[in-house]
This record gives C-alpha cells, structure tokens and sequence, in this order.
C-alpha cells in the first residue's frame, strides 16, 4: 500500500524522501516497481477446490500407470502450472488411497545347490576339422 502512495506522489517530492518518511527501503521500492504487475488472480479466487485438485491428481496418477507416489504428481502438477502445497497432495491423496504401485520384489529362480544330474555341455564341442574342405 505504502509503494502505491510513493508511486502517486512521485511527480511532486523525491523517491528517497518518500521511502524514508513511510518507513520502506528505496530499493525495496524500485524493486516492486521492476517486478511490475502480477499477471496472477488475487488470492482468494486462486485457491483450488479439493475436488479440482484430486481431479488433477488422479489424471496425474492414472497418467503414471500409477507408479508416481506423491512427490513425483507434485512435482507433475508444478510442471503443468497447477500450484498446489506437497502437504495437500499427500492429504489428498492418502484420504482417497490412492498409492504409489510397489515395486515386484526380486525372485529367485535358479538353484545351483541340487543334486540333479547335470546336462551335458554341448558347445563344448572341437571345430576343428581333420582336413579343409575342398570346394571345387
């Protein structure tokens, strides 16, 4: 409000006098002045409601196939210009349990402590042949 002000006033006494009289820095002041206008709503239409952002996060995880656990849909929704706090997406997503797919655990599949009779080694084989071929 005090950077408003300033910015009326500017025409009839200096910059610096005005930031020192309201108590503000002047690079503060030029600072606000440099960012310009914000091209964002104002604040209390820019909220989401729950329901909008579940319905980002679900397309985010069926997106996945379902193996993004929060911090990747988070991480997603950030990417697609949603701005929403992590501490939602994980309250939002833990109250309507959607979950990150586990990873399938590793299986054993071979026994080499058996007492099986071992194949025969068939590459184990002599290609060396006796005589070269004639190919007249």
């Amino acid at each position: 409000m005090r950077y408003a002000w300033i910015t009326r006033h500017k025409r009839q006494w200096p910059i610096t006098l005005q930031c020192d009289v309201l108590g503000v820095s002047a690079s503060g002041y030029f600072e606000h002045v440099s960012r310009g206008r914000s091209k964002r709503p104002s604040k209390p239409g820019r909220r989401l409601s729950d329901e909008a952002v579940l319905a980002h996060i679900k397309a985010a995880h069926a997106g996945s196939k379902g193996e993004y656990g929060w911090p990747r849909i988070w991480k997603d929704l950030i990417s697609r210009g949603v701005r929403v706090g992590k501490d939602r997406i994980q309250k939002l997503m833990k109250l309507h349990g959607i979950k990150a797919r586990g990873k399938r655990r590793y299986v054993v599949t071979t026994d080499s402590k058996h007492n099986l009779p071992i194949a025969a080694n068939l590459l184990d084989r002599n290609f060396q042949p006796e005589r070269p071929i004639d190919l007249s």
